[in-house]
Formats: C-alpha cells, sequence, structure tokens
C-alpha cells in the first residue's frame, strides 16, 4: 500500500463528492476515460525514454513505469469488454493539458516540471481510486477491488516522478523543488475544484452535479 497521507499531504485539495457522486453513477465513461488515462500515461513515459537519453536512471524507471501502464491499459479494457463497454472515442479533460501548459521550455526547466506534472498526475489518481474503491464496494465489487489494486503502483509512479524531479532539480539551480511543486498545486487545485462540463477521469465536478 503506498502512503496516502503523504499523498493527500502533497495535493492541494480533495477530490469534490459531487465528482465521486457522478463517476459512480457513470462507470462506462468513467471507464473509457480511465484506459485513455493509462494509455496517455504509458505515451508520456516512453517520450520522456527517447527525449532524454542522456539520463540512465531516467530512461530505466520511465520504461518501467511504461510497460506498467500498459498493462493497466490492458486489464482496464479487459474490465469494459466484461461489462459490455465499447471503447468508444472521448475528447481529453482539460486537466492534463491545463498542467502541461505551464511546463517551462527550456532545459532542464522542462524536465523539472514534466516530472512534478507527472507527480501531481499519478498523485490525483491514487487518490481517485483510494476514494472510489468504498463507494463502488455495493455497485461493482470487481471494479473497486481492481482500483484497491492499482493503488500501490500509483503510489510507486508519484512517488518516482517526485524523487526524479528532485534530483534533477539541481541542475537548474531549483533544489528544493517546493516552489515549483506550490506553483502546480494552485493549478491543479483550480482544476479539479471547477466544474467541467463532461465527466472525466481528471475532471473537476460536471457542471449539472
Amino acid at each position: 500500500m503506498p502512503d496516502l497521507r503523504a499523498i493527500e499531504e502533497f495535493l492541494p485539495c480533495a477530490t469534490p463528492d459531487a465528482w465521486l457522486r457522478v463517476a459512480c453513477a457513470d462507470l462506462p465513461t468513467l471507464l473509457i476515460d480511465h484506459a485513455n488515462c493509462e494509455k496517455k500515461a504509458a505515451a508520456t513515459a516512453v517520450n520522456l525514454l527517447y527525449r532524454y537519453i542522456e539520463r540512465p536512471q531516467l530512461i530505466w524507471r520511465m520504461s518501467r513505469l511504461a510497460r506498467e501502464e500498459l498493462r493497466h491499459f490492458e486489464q482496464v479494457t479487459t474490465l469494459m469488454a466484461e461489462r459490455g463497454i465499447a471503447y468508444t472515442q472521448l475528447s481529453s479533460a482539460r486537466y492534463a493539458g491545463g498542467l502541461h501548459k505551464h511546463i517551462r521550455t527550456h532545459e532542464p526547466a522542462r524536465l523539472v516540471d514534466t516530472l512534478i506534472v507527472g507527480a501531481f498526475i499519478e498523485a490525483r489518481s491514487c487518490e481517485r481510486f483510494a476514494r472510489l474503491a468504498p463507494l463502488l464496494d455495493p455497485i461493482d465489487a470487481d471494479l473497486a477491488k481492481f482500483y484497491r489494486g492499482l493503488l500501490a503502483s500509483e503510489g510507486r509512479h508519484f512517488a518516482a516522478y517526485l524523487k526524479l524531479a528532485e534530483q534533477y532539480a539541481g541542475e537548474c539551480g531549483e533544489a528544493p523543488i517546493t516552489d515549483r511543486v506550490a506553483y502546480f498545486a494552485a493549478i491543479e487545485r483550480e482544476l479539479i475544484e471547477s466544474a467541467d462540463s463532461e465527466l472525466r477521469f481528471h475532471s473537476g465536478p460536471p457542471a449539472a452535479a
């Protein structure tokens, strides 16, 4: 089990109850977008692996992370098939894009910010799995069990991204990374607490909720 307290302390806010209610009432959309998130997480890791080939520790961790995310993608799509949920096209949430647009463009600051954003995405995923699981127990016990099973890996991914960010921050004179984490925390809070037009795994509460 990950240290959920550390993850909750890292995140600037808890997932709104309104989002949890809507997510539990629309499991097909939740699962489809969850599959999309796993696929995107794998792609992010592979992109970092290609972009920073001169950093052996980074590429080793990203290789392992990408394999794990793809395995999760396969598991989610299997759960969808068992429930008769077709894998259809969904628009992207504004969450990841809303974080990534604030990443600096010069190196090594770009790498540090990208890793910090990765830590927020993984931490938020972990927090949502933990909040969803007990609510899903009476609705879909197998899905609740699956989400509890993801906590350890999402916690590892969060810790890996944050550790790498701390490691490389010294190269741009930003060790510790407290200020950059606080900067992205404010952005993450706004994205999580403000209303979204549609349910997505990392969306804020839907406007109609």
